[in-house]
């Protein structure tokens, strides 16, 4: 028997990076396996010109336009589309008795407190023909004194010019 000492550190080192090599393209392939469909779709997807792209912009325009339109109860950011009155569950009951006269603009373009709405309603009821709201009176004056009330608005405060650090402007140097 031969006691020759044989290094085997290279053959080692070989066979490690050829794993490695091995492990990488098994992961190279697994990815490309999984996503080969979408990067297909990708390398495949059509290309329109700047004309194609507005035509298709205006046709989603009109059918958004229209789905908007014919949806009575659509909401989009708490506005209810339809009319422009602010969303709540007793909005209808508030389109019921309110748009059948006039316009919901007309609602909204106004502010008033509960009181103030309340004498407008009488004033409706007194000289354009508006009926007994009954039950719904009480909800009506709820939704239009919570969405339609009158802003505190005013200018803004006064500035504190005793925290303000002046200076002097030297325009001669």
């Amino acid at each position: 028997m031969d006691n020759r000492h044989i290094n085997t550190e290279p053959l080692w080192k070989l066979f490690i990076s050829l794993m490695g090599l091995l492990v990488v393209a098994c992961l190279v392939l697994f990815a490309y396996l999984c996503l080969q469909k979408p990067i297909k779709n990708y390398l495949n997807k059509p290309t329109y010109s700047h004309k194609q792209l507005e035509e298709m912009a205006r046709k989603r325009a009109i059918q958004r336009d229209k789905e908007r339109s014919e949806n009575w109860n659509l909401v989009e950011k708490g506005i209810h589309v339809k009319t422009g009155l602010k969303a709540d569950p007793n909005l209808q009951v508030v389109i019921g008795a309110c748009t059948s006269c006039h316009s919901a603009q007309l609602i909204s373009q106004n502010k008033a407190t509960r009181q103030g709405w309340k004498n407008m309603i009488v004033w409706m009821q007194q000289t354009q023909g508006l009926g007994d709201l009954g039950a719904n009176e009480g909800i009506i004056l709820d939704y239009l004194a919570k969405h339609y009330a009158p802003k505190e608005t005013g200018r803004r405060n006064n500035l504190d010019t005793e925290a303000i650090e002046w200076y002097i402007l030297n325009v001669e140097e």
